[in-house]
């Protein structure tokens, strides 16, 4: 029964900022309430034959639900998305089981016909311990962008953000540039697609510049490195026991180096796409070393910035809003 209890089809996640709309993107949630409700011969009928052989046979799909359902029954929908990835539809949606206070994350693929390509579930962790619920942050902080963009990933609780069960990326983010509810135009096949792509990222403060990666390769939307995570990156020391770090920057675009002493707005490179990112986004994250994962995280706390257009004098940003750095002087 644990092998069964295992076996799931890994799919691709990629962050997108799609709004759950049409009939297609609406069907994942379908495939849940489905799955829940214990109706398993309706779905086993339109799994494709490669995932059935995933499973080998009906009675251990009927088995895999069954130690799953040993966890509880009602499950409360808290966030869910969608977005396409190589002629699919991949929905993602995040339940809650209020008695525990568990999370579990369902993930459907599925094509225009009905068929069932891919299935994953599976529980989040907890939040990551933390000595540093109440810390204040040190340095002047702005946010690292010029303009408006969405908090993808942002917030201390794990609906909000999935960087917190990492102890070192605590109080990660993620950002994106979603307009209408999408973070890219045409096909999103492409990095060019995306809004983000390109775009000026500048330092949140003042500091020297400890590591820099430069020559990581752009991912295609969808694909990820993950054996190197933070891709193309910059780590600054702002000398008082804080360092920031930014990630995934686009190949060859970083304009700083080891050594350089940076001033709060002084440009560092382009967003980009590279190292585990699926798409174009920039990772920010304080802690308190310079190794990346070998330290605390750390609770940042912006300075003089519009989110959803009201002014905040000194905050944190969470999943959901537009933020918009109020301009460098």
């Amino acid at each position: 029964m644990q092998r069964v209890v295992r076996i799931l089809v890994v799919l691709i996640l990629i962050l997108s900022c799609l709004e759950l709309s049409s009939a297609g993107e609406l069907r994942g949630r379908d495939l849940t309430e489905t799955f829940l409700a214990g109706e398993l011969a309706e779905l086993w009928e339109n799994f494709t034959p490669e995932l059935q052989q995933v499973f080998g046979f009906y009675a251990a799909f009927q088995i895999f639900y069954e130690q799953l359902m040993t966890l509880g029954r009602t499950w409360e929908a808290i966030y869910e998305e969608v977005f396409p990835h190589e002629g699919w539809q991949v929905y993602q949606g995040v339940r809650r089981l209020p008695e525990d206070e568990m999370y579990m994350v369902f993930q459907w693929a599925y094509d225009e016909v009905g068929r069932i390509g891919g299935l994953q579930i599976f529980p989040l962790q907890q939040e990551a311990p933390s000595e540093f619920l109440d810390y204040v942050t040190k340095t002047d902080l702005r946010l690292p962008f010029a303009g408006e963009w969405y908090v993808f990933w942002g917030g201390r609780s794990l609906d909000q953000n999935y960087h917190a069960t990492d102890s070192s990326q605590r109080f990660a983010y993620d950002f994106v540039v979603s307009r209408e509810g999408r973070s890219f135009t045409n096909s999103g096949l492409h990095n060019e697609d995306y809004y983000a792509y390109g775009l000026p990222i500048y330092a949140p403060g003042g500091g020297v510049v400890v590591t820099v990666q430069a020559g990581v390769p752009d991912n295609e939307p969808g694909n990820m490195n993950p054996d190197q995570p933070m891709g193309n990156y910059v780590i600054l020391d702002h000398q008082n026991g804080e360092f920031s770090f930014l990630a995934h920057f686009k190949l060859g675009s970083v304009v700083v180096k080891p050594g350089d002493f940076v001033h709060q707005g002084d440009l560092l490179g382009l967003c980009g796409n590279s190292g585990n990112s699926s798409e174009p986004h920039l990772h920010y994250h304080l802690q308190d070393t310079a190794e990346f994962a070998q330290g605390q995280g750390l609770p940042v706390q912006f300075n003089s910035y519009l989110a959803n257009g009201v002014l905040v004098v000194r905050g944190e940003p969470i999943q959901g809003e537009q933020v918009e750095n109020i301009p460098f002087e």
